[in-house]
């Protein structure tokens, strides 16, 4: 079973709309949205059973110019 995990990410000035266009075309999210407040994009993301999540968010994410800063929530089964 895959972890799903909700990033937040924050872009610099201007570059919202080109960070939101690499992230589509690697199609490793499973939704993407704009938001409004102190993050730009808010994306759910599942990591493959056996990925290490900070090394993948790093390795499939955070190589995307533009992103300034991220918040990874993790999700558990609680019921």
């Amino acid at each position: 079973m895959s972890t799903c995990v909700f990033i937040q990410i924050r872009c610099k000035p201007g570059t919202t709309y080109q960070v939101a266009e690499h992230i589509a075309l690697r199609e490793i999210h499973s939704e993407l949205y704009s938001t409004s407040g102190e993050y730009d994009l808010l994306m759910k993301l599942y990591i493959p059973k056996d990925a290490d999540v900070g090394k993948y968010i790093n390795d499939h994410l955070l190589d995307i110019d533009g992103i300034e800063r991220s918040l990874t929530t993790m999700t558990y089964n609680a019921f």
